[in-house]
């Protein structure tokens, strides 16, 4: 059994976070002693594993509720963690397409500018008048 301290140094979660993942429901109730202290099975350290591998990972809290319920009915089939994953990665390449073409912007701003007085800094004009960019930050969700 472990303390919630021990439990969330095996992780690398901090306390309150744990505290959040049981409000939230994503970590059950844990047994408590006489004096009222959370001890935490190894079942708990494996789910908070899970969860905290899941959040690197990208994957939101009900994202992880759910590969969370499919995990707890080993017999239901796999390709509903396979639409959650897949509906993920799509995310994650959503979001390195956004990310490239603020890079290519950054990168034509720094190009472009001479270094010279600031009243004629070219990155200070782009970022004045939107027009002058290149990129709808709208689409990038700025």
């Amino acid at each position: 059994m472990l303390t919630i301290g021990g439990l969330g140094k095996k992780t690398g979660t901090k306390v309150q976070t744990i505290r959040y993942y049981e409000q939230i429901g994503l970590m059950p109730e844990p047994d408590r002693t006489e004096g009222g202290q959370r001890r935490y099975s190894l079942a708990a350290l494996d789910r908070l594993s899970f969860i905290r591998h899941a959040r690197q990972l990208g994957f939101s809290l009900d994202a992880i509720r759910e590969l969370l319920d499919l995990g707890d009915h080993p017999d239901r089939p796999c390709e509903e963690a396979d639409q959650i994953a897949r509906r993920q990665l799509k995310q994650v390449e959503q979001r390195l397409q956004r990310l490239e073409a603020l890079r290519q912007e950054l990168k034509r701003m720094v190009h472009e500018c001479s270094g010279g007085r600031t009243a004629d800094c070219r990155v200070l004009e782009v970022l004045r008048d939107h027009s002058e960019c290149l990129t709808d930050h709208n689409e990038i969700g700025a």
